[in-house]
């Protein structure tokens, strides 16, 4: 048996996987809190994914009916960039700054001219600083919290917090790696002269965790806390990963021809490639993989996020929102919505705001703004699949996962608006699944291959099969155009 465990915006869930059968046996799942601010702040404590992660443990191996002590290891996904930064008792010195946090937009354009622009940016890390990114996080903590700062010992990601409170060992991996701000992507290591020109005063060889492969196990469960949990003392947790790295492995894409993408909270569109991305595109980003080679990824700011604000504004259940949506025609009556609530990356607009456009007596119906937002956070992911250039355009599949993913209406519009296949893995939850893959491939590596591990575990919904409809791909067509003509009416040349 192995526990995969992905700890995210919103909650962190937990899957245990019988390998051998190829059977997921449980899931279980328990909610995060969130501070937010006005200027884009976005935090939570550390402590609250311990938390989670004690009352999902319990959870899900009550449900599953397993002892325990079968569990044979630990894969841990995380969400990325986030800045878990530690004392030398191994406390947090600050709340963790999320991937969603766009107060420190100011830090990062100041970065990126500090490294000489997009150019000097691609030369370095292999890709272009985002505001989201954890190095502009560093940056904001050193000038504004100069006593938390100074008190910094070890630098984390989430995930990796998770395996170091699981192990008591300091590891990181390329693929979470990738998301810093201060890791070459391209030649998988630490930029350590990045590193000192946003933060002179720590030194990198101490307080950034060390590399390993994929493959590798970043240590076993300490002895107390395995007794505490009744797990067996000598359990593995494997090098773990970024949500997305481990919702690629969760969904099977782990080589050319197939991508995934994520309708959750933000979305994520991310192909795999055996060599890195050498792109002039700078929304692209040239991610590792957790699985060996390269995952090229690009994420928007605003999916689910956003459809749920319209769907409480108005005081609907989620069927009740798809019915909405359902009712109301392609394009909603000439109703458009740019869903940047929480400002957006792709395109790089991290304080934009949200607009609804189009509106008249006519078309201003519950129905038509559902339906509006809905395709305003889709025609997003379109046009970030469309900065992933050749690696997306000859997919021949889209895998699909994340909340959104369980919605028919919204399978179909997303098939018909990108012109492909949309199918989703039995579990729409990918990133558990795909540490608990990852955590079976460390334990018994090399006898067991990651293909061998992704047949037996990846298993496609082909009840959810959505095929596009060629009417609808070219409304769609005409829908989207006003969209990009909306974009660029608001944003000028970022949009272009």
């Amino acid at each position: 048996m192995y526990l995969g465990v992905d700890c995210g915006t919103q909650s962190t869930k937990v899957v245990v996987v019988d390998v051998d059968r190829g059977h997921v046996l449980g899931e279980a799942s328990r909610p995060h809190a969130l501070t937010e601010g006005a200027n884009g702040r976005r935090e939570q404590a550390p402590a609250d994914w311990i938390a989670a992660f004690r009352g999902a443990f319990g959870d899900v191996v009550a449900r599953s009916g397993i002892e325990a002590r079968a569990i044979r290891g630990i894969g841990v996904s995380g969400q990325q960039h986030g800045m878990v930064a530690l004392d030398h008792w191994g406390e947090p010195v600050h709340p963790a700054k999320l991937w969603c946090d766009t107060e420190t937009a100011p830090w990062n354009n100041a970065l990126v001219e500090r490294l000489g622009g997009d150019a000097g940016c691609r030369d370095k890390l292999g890709l272009v600083l985002q505001t989201g990114y954890t190095a502009s996080k560093l940056a904001w903590l050193r000038e504004t919290h100069p006593d938390a700062y100074r008190r910094i010992d070890t630098l984390l990601l989430p995930h990796d917090y998770l395996n170091f409170w699981l192990t008591g060992e300091r590891i990181s991996e390329a693929g979470d790696a990738s998301g810093t701000g201060y890791f070459d992507t391209r030649r998988r290591c630490w930029r350590t002269d990045v590193f000192a020109a946003i933060a002179p005063e720590l030194d990198a060889e101490r307080v950034l965790p060390r590399l390993i492969d994929s493959h590798e196990p970043a240590g076993r469960v300490r002895p107390a806390l395995a007794r505490e949990l009744g797990l067996a003392d000598d359990v593995v947790v494997s090098s773990g990963g970024g949500d997305n790295m481990l919702g690629a492995i969760g969904t099977g894409n782990i080589a050319p021809g197939i991508v995934t993408l994520s309708l959750g909270t933000s979305g994520t569109v991310c192909a795999y490639s055996p060599e890195p991305l050498y792109a002039a595109n700078t929304l692209a980003a040239n991610f590792c993989a957790s699985s060996g080679g390269w995952l090229p990824l690009i994420c928007t700011m605003n999916v689910t996020s956003a459809t749920n604000r319209v769907r409480e504004l108005f005081g609907l259940d989620l069927m009740a929102f798809d019915e909405r949506v359902a009712g109301a025609p392609i394009g909603a009556e000439g109703v458009s919505v740019v869903p940047f609530f929480n400002g957006e990356r792709v395109p790089m607009l991290p304080q934009a705001s949200a607009s609804f456009l189009g509106l008249t007596s006519h078309n201003t119906t519950q129905a038509n703004l559902c339906r509006a937002v809905v395709e305003g956070a889709t025609f997003g992911l379109r046009y970030g699949l469309e900065q992933l250039g050749g690696l997306a355009a000859d997919a021949e599949q889209i895998r699909l996962i994340g909340g959104g993913a369980r919605s028919r209406v919204w399978r179909q519009m997303v098939a018909d608006i990108l012109g492909t296949p949309v199918i989703c893995p039995v579990i729409t939850d990918a990133a558990a699944l795909g540490a608990a893959i990852q955590a079976a491939w460390c334990a018994q590596y090399p006898h067991a291959s990651l293909e061998d591990l992704c047949s037996r575990l990846v298993h496609l919904d082909e009840g959810s099969l959505a095929t596009p409809h060629p009417d609808s791909v070219a409304d769609y067509g005409q829908a989207y155009e006003r969209y990009r003509r909306a974009l660029a009416d608001h944003y000028g040349d970022a949009c272009a």
